[in-house]
């Protein structure tokens, strides 16, 4: 379990790092925005194809692979030459298995560079539209930033939200309550 944690925030790190060297790329050429559709594009695919994940997760296939698979996305896409060119290397330097961090790490930056703050909230069921302009005018105010909020429906929690920012968690959920009630009960 610690090993995992460990290999999440090697992998986040280099994400991270990877994701400041395409950022510095699409910023030169000024393709900031560009880069992040293309970047946004991607993450859905990940998000709906369970082939793609295994194709940029799998062991099993070389870079290669990974490589053709990844260009041939980019193309049929028609993303920006730099993200393009982005993808072949990271097939090739064996590193398209952190795709998913460098994309989040990417889109912070993009946020950060338009000032503004991403956001991802995690509720037990879909937010409203007026749950979501609810909680972007408290992060608005709270951050001084304009939010760019991600949504997540997690039934764990049970009720109430979780919002992540950046590294800090504002954790209003209703199962972290029952924590702490039974933390206390035990005392």
């Amino acid at each position: 379990m610690a090993q995992d944690t460990q290999n999440q925030a090697a992998a986040t790190d280099v994400g991270e790092r990877y994701a400041q060297a395409l950022f510095d790329l699409a910023k030169d050429d000024n393709h900031i925005a560009r880069v992040e559709n293309n970047l946004r594009s991607l993450k859905l695919a990940l998000a709906e194809s369970s082939d793609l994940r295994t194709l940029v997760g799998s062991p099993t296939f070389d870079a290669e692979a990974k490589g053709k698979g990844l260009s041939a996305i980019a193309a049929k896409a028609k993303f920006e030459a730099t993200t393009q060119k982005f993808l072949g290397f990271l097939a090739q330097t064996g590193r398209a298995n952190i795709l998913a961090s460098i994309i989040t790490s990417y889109e912070r930056l993009a946020a950060e560079h338009r000032g503004a703050v991403s956001a991802k909230v995690t509720s037990a069921v879909p937010l409203t539209a007026a749950q979501s302009k609810s909680i972007a005018a408290a992060l608005r105010e709270a951050l001084g930033k304009d939010p760019e909020i991600e949504t997540e429906v997690d039934p764990a929690i049970l009720g109430g939200v979780k919002v992540r920012v950046g590294s800090r968690l504002f954790d209003a959920s209703v199962k972290s309550k029952l924590d702490q009630l039974k933390f206390a009960l035990k005392r």
